[in-house]
C-alpha cells in the first residue's frame, strides 16, 4: 500500500483527544509554547547552555538511552521519519514518502535528494543500508536499535534514493521505530566504525548541529550545521537552526542546577523535581513539562534470583508500595502514580489500577504464605536468612534517590530489608547484562507499546531474566499484528501478564520537567518527551 506522507498509526486514533489535552506540555509561566515570554520575532545567533544531571559516557545516538545525553546527541542526527507528539502521526523527514506491504513485512522508503552529512557525503539508500546492517554489531548499548530491527531479513538498495527493508514476519512497530533517535541515520563512515569509537568520538550525522567537543562527565558542545536544509516536516523554521551553539553541562546536583538557572549562568536545566519547583516558579524562569510514554519508572527484577523466582515475593513487593505517596511527595507536580507497566500516554495502554493498589496487609499475607516470618528486628527471615533486596540505581534524575528512600521505608514496614546501591550511569547496562543484581530502578521511553517486547521478551536482551512463557508469544504476536484492534488486545494481555506476575514493579509515570529562562523560546518536546532544538531561539 502507498503510505501518505502524514500516515497515521491506527492505534493512535482513539488517543488523539487525550494527547491533545492532558499530554501536551503544560508551562508554568507566560508564552504559548511554554518556553520564554512568547514575544518578539525569532532571531538567529547565540548559545544555549543547558545543565543536565548526568553523562551516559557515549555520544552515539544509536547507543544512548539516557535522556540527559539524548538531549544533546539527538540534534546531530536526522531520522527517516518523525512523529507528531500531538497526534501520533508519522510524518516525513529524510524519507519524503514510503510504501508498506499489505502484510507489513516490507517497508520501502523514498529519500529526499540533496541531503548531505557534515563530512560532505550524500544521503543515499546505501547509507541507510549501511546503518541498518551495522545495528546488530552495536552490542550491549545498542539493544533498543537491535530490538527495532529484530527479524529483519534484508535491507535492499532499490535505486540511489530508494531503500527497502524486509522482515521475516509482519512488523507493525517498525515505521514508528524509524522516527526514534536509536535509528537516527549516520554517515556510512560512522556506521563502519566500531561501537566503542562511535561512543567516544561521536558520529557524523546530517542533523542541524554537529559535535564540536565532548569531555566525558563534563560537557557536550555542538555547533550549528551551516547549509542545513532538510529538517522534519513538523518544524516551523526552514533551513538552518537559529542557535549558533549548544552547550550541555553536566551538573549532578539538582540544587546547583536550579541555582545556576536562577542566577542566569545557564539557560535551561533538566530533571526538575518537586523540591525545586517553588524556588524556580516566577521571575525569569518557566517550567515546561510533558508526560513520557513507554515503560514507567519502577523496579526491574532479576527474575532468575532465587528470592525473586517466587512470584509471591514479587507480588508482595508490588503490593507494599504506596505509589501515590511517592508521586505526590517526590516527583513534579502532576506526576501520576503508575496504573500499568506502560504510561497512560502510550498507545494501547490498559489501566490495571486495581492490580497496583497499595495493600500492606496483602503484602504481609503473601510473605507469610511464602514462608517469610516476621523477625525481632522487623525484618522477615526464612531458614535463618533475612529477606533482603538490593536495588541498583543511577543518579541521572534528581527524583531517583528520594523515591527509592521512600520505597525502602515502605518495604521495611512489611519486613523487607532494602539496600540502595548507587552505580555510575556507564555501569548500569553492563550490570544488567551480567545478571549480578537483584533489582534496578528506571524507565524506558518510547511512543509505541512494542517497548514491552524490547524489555521483556526472552528472545531479545532479556536483562530481567524473565522465564520463557506464553508472554513471549503475546509479545511476538503484537509486533506482527497489523489489525489495530487485534494488536491492542495483545498489548493489553502482555501488560496484564507482566503486572500480575510482577516481573516488574511499576511505581510512577515519568514526567519530564525542564526549567527554562524566559529568554528561551520554542524549545519543543518530541513524541518521546525529548527535546528538539532546531526551532529554538534566544531573545
Amino acid at each position: 500500500m502507498r503510505a501518505r506522507p502524514d500516515f497515521r498509526l491506527p492505534r493512535w486514533a482513539t488517543l488523539t483527544a487525550l494527547l491533545t489535552t492532558s499530554v501536551l506540555l503544560a508551562a508554568c509561566g507566560s508564552g504559548t509554547d511554554g518556553s520564554g515570554a512568547g514575544n518578539g520575532k525569532p532571531r538567529s545567533g547565540g548559545t544555549l547552555t543547558f545543565a543536565v544531571g548526568s553523562d551516559a559516557g557515549c555520544v552515539d545516538p544509536q547507543q544512548v538511552g539516557s535522556n540527559d545525553t539524548i538531549y544533546s546527541v539527538r540534534q546531530v542526527v536526522d531520522s527517516l521519519t518523525d512523529q507528531d507528539p500531538r497526534t501520533g502521526k508519522i510524518v516525513p523527514w529524510l524519507a519524503k514518502s514510503w510504501d508498506i506491504s499489505a502484510d507489513a513485512t516490507a517497508f520501502t522508503f523514498h529519500l529526499r535528494s540533496g541531503v548531505t552529512f557534515s563530512d560532505g557525503s550524500p544521503l543515499t539508500a546505501q547509507v541507510v543500508k549501511d546503518n541498518f546492517d551495522a545495528v546488530p554489531r552495536l552490542g550491549v548499548l545498542g539493544t533498543l536499535a537491535e530490538g527495532y530491527l529484530s527479524g529483519v531479513k534484508s535491507t535492499t538498495v532499490v535505486d540511489p534514493l530508494t531503500v527497502k527493508v524486509t522482515f521475516q514476519q509482519p512488523n507493525a512497530q517498525f515505521l514508528q521505530a524509524t522516527s526514534t533517535h536509536s535509528l537516527g541515520i549516520e554517515s556510512s563512515a560512522s556506521a563502519k566504525r566500531s561501537p566503542q569509537q562511535k561512543c567516544s568520538d561521536g558520529v557524523i550525522g546530517s542533523g542541524p548541529f554537529v559535535l564540536k567537543r565532548y569531555v566525558q562527565n563534563q560537557s557536550v558542545t555542538l555547533a550549528k550545521r551551516h547549509g542545513y536544509a532538510w529538517g522534519s516536516s513538523r518544524w516551523n523554521k526552514k533551513g538552518e537552526a537559529y542557535l549558533d551553539e549548544l552547550v550541555f553541562k553536566v551538573v549532578p546536583e539538582a540544587g546547583v542546577r536550579a541555582g545556576s538557572l536562577r542566577s542566569g549562568q545557564v539557560d535551561a536545566i533538566g530533571s526538575v523535581g518537586r523540591a525545586d519547583e517553588a524556588a524556580l516558579k516566577g521571575g525569569q524562569v518557566t517550567l515546561q513539562r510533558r508526560a513520557n510514554p513507554g515503560i514507567v519508572f519502577g523496579l526491574g527484577f532479576n527474575n532468575a534470583r532465587p528470592l525473586l523466582k517466587d512470584a509471591r515475593v514479587r507480588r508482595a513487593i508490588l503490593s507494599a508500595i504506596d505509589r501515590k505517596q511517592i508521586a505526590d511527595t517526590v516527583f513534579p507536580t502532576g506526576t501520576r502514580a503508575a496504573t500499568s507497566v506502560l504510561a497512560h500516554t502510550t498507545p494501547d495502554y490498559t489501566s490495571l489500577a486495581p492490580d497496583l493498589a497499595f495493600d500492606a496487609a496483602k503484602a504481609k499475607s503473601l510473605l507469610d504464605e511464602a514462608g517469610w516470618k516476621a523477625g525481632g528486628d522487623g525484618t522477615r527471615t526464612k531458614g535463618g536468612k533475612k529477606l533482603s533486596l538490593t536495588i541498583d540505581w543511577v543518579p541521572n534524575a534528581a527524583t531517583n534517590q528520594p523515591a527509592l528512600e521512600l520505597i525502602q521505608q515502605q518495604l521495611k514496614s512489611v519486613g523487607v530489608q532494602v539496600t540502595l546501591k548507587q552505580l555510575q550511569l556507564t555501569q548500569l547496562t553492563p550490570t544488567q547484562q551480567s545478571g549480578e543484581f537483584d533489582a534496578t530502578w528506571g524507565n524506558i521511553t518510547r511512543a509505541d507499546p512494542d517497548i514491552l517486547r524490547s524489555s521483556f521478551s526472552t528472545k531479545l536482551a532479556n536483562f530481567y531474566r524473565v522465564p520463557a512463557s506464553g508472554l513471549d508469544r503475546t509479545l511476538s504476536a503484537q509486533a506482527a499484528t497489523t489489525d489495530p484492534a487485534g494488536r491492542s488486545e495483545l498489548v493489553a494481555q502482555a501488560q496484564r501478564s507482566i503486572v500480575r506476575d510482577a516481573y516488574n514493579v511499576p511505581v510512577v509515570e515519568l514526567q519530564t520537567q525542564l526549567g527554562l529562562s524566559t529568554k528561551v523560546h520554542s524549545l519543543a518536546f518530541d513524541a518521546s518527551s525529548r527535546i528538539q532544538l532546531h526551532d529554538t531561539w534566544i531573545g
